[in-house]
């Protein structure tokens, strides 16, 4: 699963999925991409389960870019802990992500099996997302 490195912080604030994507919102590598349509939160676990997906469809052909990371820590704390005592400890990491931004990207394979295999790993991932390609 994809985690990162280091951090700057080891907690964060929540962070906002309002608005458009300023960044990454055109296809940068491939032909084909998948966009998101409404903005959220994507977990570590949701990233590989749609890049496991598009693998197995495709039999490992073509070639897959991640465009998103999940930097992003969420903390929680442990059942049956009172009020106060401070902020939880981080659980798992997210990716943010805003309407308008491009997740995933294909090439090197058909357009009608890019369809297909980006249709399945949108499945995966709690946002709505659609198939583009480049023009």
């Amino acid at each position: 699963m994809l985690a990162p490195k280091k951090l700057k912080h080891r907690k964060h604030h929540r962070p906002q999925t309002k608005g458009q994507a300023t960044t990454s919102n055109t296809i940068a590598f491939g032909s084909f991409g998948l966009k998101a349509i409404t903005g959220g939160w994507i977990e570590a676990r949701q990233i590989e389960a749609a890049r496991r997906v598009m693998t197995r469809y495709t039999k490992r052909g073509g070639k897959i870019w991640i465009r998103i990371f999940p930097h992003r820590p969420i903390t929680s704390k442990g059942t049956q802990v009172t009020m106060g005592g401070g902020k939880g400890v981080p659980e798992h990491y997210i990716a943010v992500v805003r309407p308008g931004m491009i997740m995933f990207e294909m090439d090197g394979i058909t357009e009608q099996q890019a369809k297909e295999a980006m249709g399945l790993a949108a499945y995966k991932l709690p946002v709505k997302a659609k198939f583009i390609a480049k023009k």
